[in-house]
C-alpha cells in the first residue's frame, strides 16, 4: 500500500511521548482540516507507532533495542529512547534480598545495640498480642468463677470453746456476737464513714478499684495513713463468701466474684452486706454487735462521732481497740494513739469529700469518742478471761494461724489450767485482800493489783493464774503475763547460780562456793573486773545501797542471801560478768525480751520478766536445772481434727544439776533463817526469795516445793493513769516486801494446792569448796595457824585450867544469845540466826567469856576463847545477821526482815 494511504494511528489515551533534545517540551502539532494527511505519521501525530518500530527493531536485533535510525520521526526516536532507557535499568538493577523472617528478631538490618532494640512496630505488635491475651485470660476467668450459693463460715460464725485440763468447758468465746440488720437500720452516718475510709469510689466502681489499689501501694509505701487497697464490694466477697488465707488463687477469685457481684447486686446489698460481716474486734461480727460491745448501743443510734471510731477499729482492732489488743506492741496507750490519729483522718476524709459539713466536722473533732470498757467473757470463773487470753496467746504463737483466722472461730482448745488449784489461787488473794487491804478507809490500799502463776517442774505445764480481779470488775490486763513489773531482790538467785556454774575473774573461772565472803556494808563503792570503780553518768564512783541502810559487814554468799543484802550481790555480779549472769536467767527460761540494760543494778532485778516466767525460772532450780519451756494448751480441733503444733516442750539441762541443787540449799536457808521465813508454815521442803524494788512499788516472793513452783507479784497502778505508785503505807504498814502480803497469798495457796501431795525433800547437793572472797574482803591473818604450835608449847602447864573453861564457857554464852549451838560451815539445817555477819559478836562474847571464867582460866584463856567462838559465830551466823530480822514487825504476817 502506498504509504500516502496508510491511516494515522489512534490515540490511546495517553500523550505518546515528546521528542526533544533541548529537555523542553515540544509544541503540540496543529490539528484541524488545515493539517497535512501527508509526511511521516509519527511526525505529524507522536502516536506510538514509534514504539511498535522500536519493538520490532528489538525483536529482529535479538531482543536488545537499537537507537531509531537517522532519518526517523522525533516521536519514533523518543520511543525508542525511553525503550532502551528502561531495558538498561532492568539489566543495572541489584539482585533482590533475601525473603525476611516473620518476626524479625535481632533485627537483620542493624548493626550493635540497634540490633537488639525492637522495632516500634515490634513493641506495638507486642502490646495488642499481650492486651489480647489479658482479655483472654480475663474472659475464661470470668467464665469459670461462679458466684458461691451460699456464704462461708465468716457469715456463719461459730464458737471458739476452752476446756480445764479435767475436759470440763472452762469458757465459751463468741457466743453471742453477731446480729443481721438492715442497712436503714444503719445510719448514713456509719455508711460515710466507712466510705470515705475504706472506698471513696463505691458507689461508681465496679466492685474492683485499680487507681485505688494503686493509691494504697503509694501511700504505704510513704508511710501515710491509707484507705484499704480492696473495695469495699472485695471485703465483702471475701467476708461472705471466701476464707480469709492470702493465697493467689482466693485473690483470683475475689477479683471476678466481685466483678459479677457488682453486676448483680444493688451497691446498697453490698453495703448491707460488708457491714454485717466485717470484724469490728472485742470479738463483735458486724455492726449491730460492734455498737453494742463499744457504745453499749443499737446501731441505729449511734452518733456521727461514733460511727467514725467503728470505722477506725475496722482497719485492725488489734491496735486499735483502745482496751489494748494481743500483741505485745498493743498496750492500751498504744492503741489509742493509734485509733485518734485515724478518728481525725477519717472526719478530714468525710469533710474533703462532701460527706460531712463544716459544722459537723468542727464539732465531732473537739473530742475523742472513748469506747466502753470491754464486757466480760462467758466463763465459770472470774479468771476464765486472762486464762482464755492466755490460751489464745499460745495457739498464736505455736502456729501459723493469723489472728483474723482465730477469731473466726470453730477452734477447740483443750489447756493445762487446773480447775481446782485456780479457784484456790483466786481464793487466796482474795483472802488476803479482805485481810489486810481497806482501800475505802486508806489511800495507800487503792489501786492494789496481785498477779501470780503456778507451773510444774520438770514438765512446764501452767496449772494456775490470777490475772486480775476480773473483766466484770474492770480488769482487762491479764497481771499474770505482765511484763512491766520489776521483779527485785527475786533475781539474786540467778547471779549466785552464774558464780557457782562460771566462777569470777578472781577464780580464774572455776565455779565458787556459796560460803565465799563478800562485803555487805550500806554503800560501798561497786568496782568493776580491773579493779577501778565504776562510775556513774555523772562520773562519780557508783555506790551500793542496802534495805534500810543496814550494814552487814562481811558476809557469806549464803548469808547474804538469807538476809537479801544488796551490796555483796551486786559486786558479786560485777566479778562474775552480767552478761553471763542475763545468760544463766535466759536459760532458767527468762524471756529475751524482759531483760534490762547490764549495768550494776542488773544483779538486783531491774528486768521485767512476767510471774509465768519467774514461777517456770524457779521450776528449773526445783528440777535440778532441767528447764522446759511453760506451755498451756495440750491439744487443738477443728472442725473435728487436730492442729499440729502442741506436743509437749522438749525438756533441757539448762543449768548444771548439783549448781541448781546448792541454789535450792540456799533458798531453804531464805525461808529457814532469813526473810521468807512465813513459808515455813506450809510445813514440808520449802525454798523461796523475797524480792522488793525501789520505792516499794512492787513486791515478790516465788517459792516451790520439789511439785510444784508459784511466783506472787504484788503492785499499784491506776488503770486509768499508767504508772507503778509507791506501796509505802499499803495495808498499814511502813512499806510492803516480799514476805508480808505475798508470801501470805503463796502459803495459803500452796497448803490447799499441795493438801493431796505427799511431802518431798530436795535433792542433797555436793558441797562446792572453791572458797573465793570478794576483793573488798581482807586476806586471812597467816599468822593464825602459827600460834596453835605456840599453844602447844605452853600446853603442859595450862592444860588442865584451859580444856575446862574453854569448852563450858564456850557453850554457855554463845547457846544464850543465839538459843542454839553454833553451827559449821556445811551444815545447811543448823539455824543459827542469831550471830552476827561481821565477827561482832565473836569478840562480844569472847570477852563476855573471859571475864566470867578469869577467875579459873585468866585472861589468856577469855581472849582464846573469845577469838575462837567470835570466828565461829561471826562465820556462820546467818539468818537475821545484824539484827535485820527485827526490823519490821511484818504486821500480821509473821514479821520479816527487809529485803533488798
Amino acid at each position: 500500500m502506498s504509504e500516502h494511504r496508510r491511516k494515522p494511528p489512534q490515540q490511546r489515551g495517553r500523550r505518546a511521548a515528546q521528542p526533544s533534545t533541548s529537555g523542553r517540551r515540544a509544541a503540540a502539532p496543529p490539528t484541524g482540516p488545515t493539517t497535512s494527511s501527508y509526511g511521516t505519521p509519527a511526525a505529524s501525530s507522536g502516536a506510538p507507532g514509534g514504539r511498535a518500530e522500536a519493538r520490532r527493531a528489538a525483536q529482529r536485533s535479538g531482543g536488545r533495542r537499537r537507537a531509531p535510525a537517522a532519518g526517523a520521526g522525533a516521536g519514533a526516536g523518543a520511543g525508542v529512547a525511553m525503550g532502551a532507557g528502561r531495558a538498561g535499568r532492568r539489566a543495572a538493577r541489584p539482585t533482590p534480598a533475601a525473603k525476611k523472617r516473620f518476626i524479625d528478631y535481632p533485627r537483620s538490618d542493624q548493626q550493635g545495640f540497634r540490633r537488639w532494640t525492637p522495632s516500634f512496630k515490634q513493641i506495638s505488635a507486642m502490646c495488642v498480642m499481650g492486651f489480647g491475651m489479658l482479655v483472654g485470660l480475663f474472659a475464661i476467668g470470668y467464665a469459670m468463677v461462679g458466684v458461691p450459693n451460699e456464704a462461708n463460715a465468716a457469715a456463719r460464725q461459730q464458737n471458739n470453746v476452752y476446756y480445764w485440763a479435767d475436759g470440763t468447758v472452762l469458757g465459751r468465746e463468741g457466743s453471742t456476737n453477731r446480729q443481721n440488720v438492715d442497712l436503714k437500720d444503719i445510719p448514713k452516718s456509719m455508711q460515710n464513714a466507712v466510705i470515705a475510709a475504706e472506698n471513696e469510689t463505691f458507689w461508681t466502681d465496679s466492685g474492683v478499684d485499680p487507681k485505688g489499689i494503686a493509691r494504697a501501694v503509694v501511700n504505704m509505701a510513704k508511710g501515710g495513713d491509707t484507705q484499704g487497697g480492696s473495695t469495699i464490694t472485695q471485703q465483702f466477697v471475701k467476708n461472705n463468701f471466701l476464707s480469709q488465707e492470702q493465697t493467689l488463687d482466693r485473690k483470683f477469685k475475689e477479683l471476678f466474684i466481685s466483678i459479677k457481684v457488682g453486676t448483680t447486686l444493688e451497691k446498697e446489698e453490698i453495703l448491707q452486706g460488708y457491714l454485717n460481716t466485717a470484724y469490728y474486734g472485742r470479738n463483735a461480727y458486724g455492726i449491730q454487735a460492734a455498737a453494742q460491745a463499744y457504745y453499749g448501743k443499737d446501731a441505729v443510734d449511734l452518733e456521727p462521732d461514733e460511727s467514725a471510731f467503728l470505722a477506725t477499729v475496722l482497719k485492725g482492732p488489734d491496735l486499735f481497740d483502745p482496751a489494748g489488743g494481743l500483741s505485745e506492741a498493743a498496750t492500751p496507750e498504744a492503741n489509742t494513739e493509734n485509733a485518734k490519729d485515724r478518728y481525725f483522718w477519717i472526719l478530714d476524709r468525710q469533710l474533703e469529700l462532701g460527706l460531712m459539713t463544716q459544722k459537723e466536722h468542727a464539732q465531732y473533732s473537739k473530742e475523742f469518742p472513748m469506747p466502753q470498757d470491754p464486757k466480760p467473757v462467758r466463763g465459770d470463773s472470774a479468771q476464765a478471761s486472762y486464762m482464755m487470753e492466755t490460751a489464745k496467746r499460745y495457739v498464736m504463737a505455736k502456729t501459723g494461724l493469723t489472728r483474723d483466722d482465730f477469731e473466726l472461730g470453730g477452734f477447740q482448745i483443750y489447756t493445762t489450767f487446773e480447775k481446782g488449784k485456780t479457784k484456790q489461787l483466786e481464793k487466796a488473794v482474795k483472802s488476803a485482800r479482805e485481810k489486810h487491804l481497806k482501800p475505802e478507809e486508806r489511800e495507800k490500799d487503792q489501786f492494789v493489783q496481785f498477779g501470780a502463776a503456778s507451773v510444774t517442774p520438770n514438765d512446764g505445764a501452767i496449772v494456775a493464774i490470777y490475772g486480775g480481779e476480773g473483766v466484770d470488775k474492770g480488769h482487762y490486763n491479764n497481771n499474770a503475763d505482765t511484763s512491766g513489773i520489776q521483779v527485785g531482790s527475786t533475781w539474786k538467785p540467778f547471779v549466785l547460780a552464774a558464780a557457782m556454774e562460771h566462777g569470777t575473774y578472781l577464780s580464774d573461772g572455776q565455779g565458787i562456793s556459796p560460803e565465799s565472803k563478800y562485803d555487805g556494808d550500806n554503800g560501798i563503792v561497786i568496782k568493776t573486773q580491773d579493779g577501778s570503780p565504776y562510775l556513774t553518768k555523772d562520773h562519780e564512783p557508783f555506790r551500793q545501797v542496802n534495805e534500810g541502810d543496814a550494814d552487814y559487814g562481811i558476809v557469806t554468799l549464803r548469808q547474804a542471801m538469807e538476809v537479801s543484802a544488796n551490796s555483796p550481790y551486786v559486786q558479786l555480779g560485777m566479778d562474775v560478768g552480767m552478761q553471763r549472769v542475763r545468760d544463766t536467767a535466759a536459760a532458767a527460761g527468762i524471756s529475751d525480751h524482759s531483760f534490762d540494760a547490764l549495768n550494776p543494778s542488773f544483779a538486783l532485778g531491774t528486768s521485767t520478766p512476767s510471774a509465768i516466767r519467774m514461777a517456770d525460772a524457779y521450776a528449773t532450780f526445783a528440777a535440778s536445772g532441767i528447764q522446759t519451756e511453760p506451755y498451756s494448751v495440750t491439744k487443738v480441733l477443728r472442725g473435728g481434727d487436730d492442729v499440729s503444733g502442741f506436743e509437749k516442750p522438749k525438756k533441757k539441762q539448762a543449768i548444771d544439776p548439783n549448781v541448781a541443787n546448792t541454789v535450792t540449799d540456799v533458798l531453804e536457808g531464805v525461808v529457814k533463817n532469813g526473810t521468807g521465813k512465813q513459808a515455813l508454815e506450809l510445813n514440808r521442803a520449802v525454798a523461796g526469795k523475797t524480792g522488793t524494788t525501789d520505792d516499794n512499788k512492787s513486791a515478790w516472793w516465788v517459792g516451790y516445793t520439789p511439785q510444784l513452783s508459784t511466783a506472787v507479784t504484788m503492785f499499784r497502778e491506776d488503770p486509768k493513769n499508767p504508772g507503778l505508785l509507791s506501796m509505802n503505807g499499803t495495808g498499814g504498814l511502813d512499806s510492803i516486801h516480799g514476805g508480808d502480803i505475798p508470801t501470805r497469798v503463796w502459803v495459803d495457796y500452796m497448803k490447799e494446792a499441795l493438801k493431796e501431795t505427799p511431802s518431798e525433800a530436795f535433792p542433797e547437793p555436793r558441797p562446792i569448796n572453791n572458797v573465793v572472797n570478794g576483793g573488798n574482803v581482807p586476806e586471812e591473818k597467816p599468822e593464825e595457824p602459827e600460834e596453835k604450835p605456840e599453844e602447844e608449847e605452853t600446853e603442859e602447864p595450862t592444860d588442865e585450867p584451859t580444856d575446862e573453861p574453854t569448852d563450858e564457857p564456850t557453850d554457855e554464852p554463845t547457846d544464850k544469845p543465839t538459843g542454839k549451838p553454833s553451827c559449821g560451815p556445811l551444815d545447811w539445817n543448823c539455824d543459827d540466826s542469831g550471830g552476827q555477819d561481821s565477827g561482832q559478836t565473836g569478840e562480844t562474847t569472847g570477852e563476855t567469856t573471859g571475864d566470867a571464867t578469869g577467875d579459873t582460866t585468866g585472861d589468856a584463856t577469855g581472849d582464846t576463847t573469845g577469838d575462837t567462838t567470835g570466828d565461829t559465830t561471826g562465820d556462820s551466823g546467818g539468818g537475821n545477821g545484824n539484827g535485820n530480822g527485827g526490823n519490821d514487825s511484818g504486821g500480821w504476817f509473821g514479821g520479816t526482815g527487809a529485803d533488798g
